[in-house]
């Protein structure tokens, strides 16, 4: 995963363009934590964007991440929680070194990044530091299904999605797509979860963004990244100006450079506990 986030330019626009995540996504999930707020570990933190949330709402935040570069993004104003660099591979005594001692978490987050772990060692490592009974863990993730208003910019998203899509894992974008519903999950369900068949609770992400911070936002993909490194580039200066002229026509055609749009990130949680 660290080698994803070496790019200086990516990671920087990471820590910019990409969304926060919900209160009610943190209020749910606390609703599940039986009242206990001492410690939580945020696994994957990239630049924080969970960590900063559960910095108001737990007594201490661990924020851990394999990517120098990612963590060096993060802030630096919030006294309760402690950032890490942690190498890929983590035994259990390194994580109790580096991370948490036994039984000592009562909530691990990861946010937008359980495809990039090897899961069923994350979910030994989960065992091996949450508060037993009743330690939690919460993965929840979005994928490009931006929501903008139905109209001609929403489409051109849509296109977008489709040119980067053969620059992507097919077992990552599944995942993904499903909302980590087909992960094996060894963890006690919880009340409220499930929706329709699958085992996850829906939310949403919203970020007000302008042209540029859009495509900012997409040219932090990994597959775009991997494509850029292959010499290919997906979002040609044809598309940025067909969706300058997309984002006219639907503000009655006048264009601001900080004009910006309400863009909504579908949001799919996976929790249990031990």
């Amino acid at each position: 995963m660290a080698d994803l986030y070496r790019n200086p330019e990516q990671v920087k626009g990471y820590a910019s363009y990409r969304p926060n995540y919900p209160p009610e996504l943190f209020n749910f999930i606390l609703s599940k934590t039986t009242g206990r707020r001492q410690l939580a570990w945020d696994v994957a933190t990239g630049s924080g964007q969970a960590a900063v949330s559960l910095s108001s709402l737990f007594d201490a935040v661990v924020a851990t991440d394999s990517s120098p570069e990612q963590i060096s993004h993060a802030p630096t104003h919030l006294p309760n929680v402690r950032f890490v660099v942690t190498p890929p591979s983590l035994t259990i005594p390194d994580l109790h070194r580096l991370v948490a001692p036994p039984g000592s978490v009562d909530l691990i987050t990861v946010a937008t990044a359980l495809h990039w772990l090897d899961i069923p060692a994350f979910f030994s490592q989960a065992h091996a530091v949450l508060r037993r009974p009743g330690g939690v863990v919460a993965v929840w993730g979005y994928g490009f299904d931006l929501l903008i208003g139905g109209g001609r910019v929403e489409e051109i998203c849509r296109r977008i999605r489709e040119t980067i899509s053969p620059y992507c894992e097919k077992d990552v974008t599944e995942m993904v797509q499903e909302g980590y519903a087909g992960v094996d999950f060894p963890f006690e369900a919880v009340e409220g979860v499930e929706e329709g068949t699958a085992p996850v609770r829906k939310f949403t992400a919203e970020r007000e963004m302008g042209v540029a911070e859009l495509i900012g936002l997409w040219q932090t993909s990994t597959p775009y990244q991997r494509a850029r490194r292959a010499g290919v580039e997906l979002i040609t200066e044809e598309v940025v100006e067909e969706l300058k002229r997309a984002w006219v026509e639907e503000d009655g055609g006048e264009l601001l450079n900080n004009k910006k749009k309400m863009v909504r990130f579908p949001i799919s949680l996976r929790i249990g506990k031990v």
